[in-house]
């Protein structure tokens, strides 16, 4: 495809799309998590415009102001995946899929559900949702997912943003975000009001299907998880090799926190690199 995809379309809703690098690169999708929007993986993309690859960082769904639907059904996983599928056919060919945070979930069920259209895949931070299940089990995991209970709580989070920013920002702090980050989180997330849709992903949790698009992963995979972690224990990216019957490789990223496309652009842009391999146009699946 030799023009840019500003934006795309699924169910009536209307997607932002930051389409960059060269028009000949082989495609990469990234997809963002909370709370946070494309932007993110600008320092990652630019690394990979440089090995000619070609980048699609989409606004999810709740975070595009062209869709943000209200109530918490039309944020289940399966309308999550339905909207990248719509995506990746806009874009015409197979792609390479990256997910961070709430990404990964979405491009973990992506994979498992439409691998005749993912090259490769790389997961960021967030284990395999049969892993992660697992995890809340048979690890710490439960404790760290505390905030879940809080986002569930409807209007909670939106409360606090307005009534007290300043120790919402200092939670956001304590979990690896840079000053830097949180004014971006300000300006793209509250002031441009998608903080409802990004919060409505963990709200629809209760009436989604428990696997949560489960099944495995053939595709070629890659799982990067940092140490630094405050959020997501190790156990679930432990447990994500019994999830993938493709070629499969752990990363351990030390002394980085969750917001690894942030914090460690390069250090994850070499790890997608080296799933990817080489960006030539013929290519037909991952290194």
């Amino acid at each position: 495809m030799n023009q840019r995809i500003d934006t795309f379309t699924n169910a009536g809703f209307e997607f932002l799309v930051r389409d960059t690098g060269p028009l000949d690169g082989v495609p990469v999708v990234l997809l963002h998590g909370f709370p946070q929007r494309g932007s993110s993986w600008d320092q990652v993309a630019e690394i990979l415009h440089q090995q000619g690859f070609r980048t699609f960082a989409p606004d999810q769904r709740g975070y595009s102001p062209g869709a943000r639907p209200k109530g918490r059904k039309p944020y289940r996983v399966p309308e999550l995946v339905s909207d990248i599928a719509a995506l990746i056919d806009r874009i015409g060919e197979p792609v390479h899929l990256v997910g961070h945070d709430w990404g990964s979930i979405v491009a973990w069920s992506t994979a498992a559900e439409h691998p005749e259209s993912i090259r490769s895949l790389t997961a960021v931070s967030v284990a395999h949702p049969g892993a992660f299940l697992k995890s809340m089990v048979s690890s710490s995991q439960a404790l760290h997912s505390w905030y879940m209970v809080l986002f569930n709580i409807t209007g909670a989070v939106e409360l606090i943003t307005r009534r007290a920013p300043k120790q919402f920002a200092q939670a956001l702090r304590r979990a690896g975000m840079t000053p830097e980050m949180v004014r971006t989180f300000q300006r793209e997330i509250v002031e441009d009001g998608a903080l409802r849709g990004g919060l409505s992903w963990y709200r629809a949790l209760p009436i989604t299907d428990p696997r949560l698009g489960a099944g495995k992963v053939s595709v070629p995979t890659t799982m990067v998880w940092s140490t630094g972690d405050v959020a997501l224990v190790r156990k679930g990216a432990e447990l994500t090799r019994h999830f993938v019957s493709g070629d499969y490789r752990l990363e351990i990223l030390h002394g980085v926190s969750h917001w690894i496309p942030d914090e460690a652009p390069d250090l994850l842009a070499e790890a997608i690199l080296d799933r990817m391999g080489p960006a030539t146009p013929e290519q037909t699946d991952g290194a």
